[in-house]
């Protein structure tokens, strides 16, 4: 395996090809074992892997710490390559619940000391508020962020699950490196008017959900059973009926990752390494052997007939349920 490098977008760092997202190892995914997670940052950044990502409030603070943890303990050569992504706004309340969204010029600069902190760190690659705050404009989020970047602390700016409009007002205000948002076979969204956008812009995509929280893996069963705490329980793919009619997707996809000889996981990942080469797709990987399946991808070449016979297998809107319960999808802008 061969780490490849992607730029993200025209004002942005280069970094590797895949990324790790660790929000996993500390919340929504059930139960996450500590020290196999830094050693799972460690095979990372070992293989060439270069950005992290992660957000102030995935398991409120914890999953900073561990980064920073991890971040200590790697080798110098491997720390001084690793670029850091937060995420940023999103209120919890001591039971884990969630309160909104909070974009303010003042918060984003609390949010973005308390970061550096738990990082241990004394710069942030790339900042981002997690999802639009209805109540403050873009510009001023973006624009508080941009004091960041002139006064160091942050590198790059970035965006989180917002569309065309928001992105156009957002990089009016300031240079945008790219955007973070939902992208895989069964999650194409972004395709009608976002993905353009960005493009035209020159703002890189970093693609999260690319295997859908394990669900097109090729590792998730009819029977598994979901703790309370594991995100799946509530969202609606992976609810009775909708979960049997993605896992026949799935089981369409493995027929033709069998006759390449790879994994379902590593053929979904490549089919998004080969949208773009503005695209960086964030692996979710909480173990090592997952994080080395994951990396195998990066040696699958699809040929113009593979991609035809994956999309056949999973055509566009195939999905059964939305990606987030209700709630959550109020947050999202299309």
């Amino acid at each position: 395996m061969t780490m490849r490098t992607r730029t993200l977008g025209t004002t942005g760092p280069q970094v590797s090809a895949l990324g790790l997202g660790c929000m996993g190892m500390s919340a929504l995914y059930g139960e996450a074992d500590r020290a196999e997670s830094i050693a799972t940052i460690h095979a990372a950044l070992e293989a060439g892997v270069t950005l992290l990502d992660t957000g102030d409030f995935y398991g409120m603070g914890h999953n900073e710490m561990l980064i920073g943890e991890a971040l200590r303990a790697a080798p110098a050569a491997r720390r001084e390559q690793a670029l850091v992504s937060v995420k940023f706004g999103a209120l919890r309340d001591p039971d884990g619940g969630w309160s909104g969204y909070d974009g303010r010029p003042a918060a984003v600069k609390n949010f973005a000391a308390y970061s550096l902190q738990r990082l241990g760190v004394d710069h942030i690659d790339v900042y981002r508020i997690a999802r639009l705050d209805p109540d403050v404009p873009i510009e001023e989020t973006v624009g508080a962020i941009a004091e960041l970047v002139e006064k160091g602390y942050v590198r790059h700016i970035g965006l989180s699950e917002v569309g065309a409009e928001t992105i156009r007002r957002a990089a009016a205000t300031a240079p945008v490196s790219d955007l973070q948002i939902e992208y895989s076979l069964i999650s194409r969204g972004i395709e009608d008017e976002i993905l353009p956008t960005t493009r035209e812009l020159g703002i890189g995509i970093t693609a999260y959900g690319v295997l859908s929280r394990g669900l097109i893996s090729g590792h998730f069963t009819a029977d598994r059973q979901l703790g309370a705490g594991d995100f799946r329980a509530m969202s609606p793919r992976f609810q009775g009926d909708n979960l049997r009619h993605n896992l026949n997707l799935v089981e369409a996809l493995r027929k033709i990752a069998e006759q390449k000889g790879v994994s379902v996981a590593q053929i979904a990942i490549a089919w998004v390494l080969a949208r773009g080469e503005d695209i960086v797709p964030l692996v979710g990987a909480r173990r090592r052997d997952r994080l080395t399946e994951a990396l195998g991808a990066l040696d699958v070449t699809l040929d113009a007939a593979d991609l035809t016979a994956i999309e056949e297998a999973v055509p566009p809107g195939a999905a059964a349920g939305d990606r987030y319960p209700a709630a959550q999808m109020a947050h999202l802008e299309s």
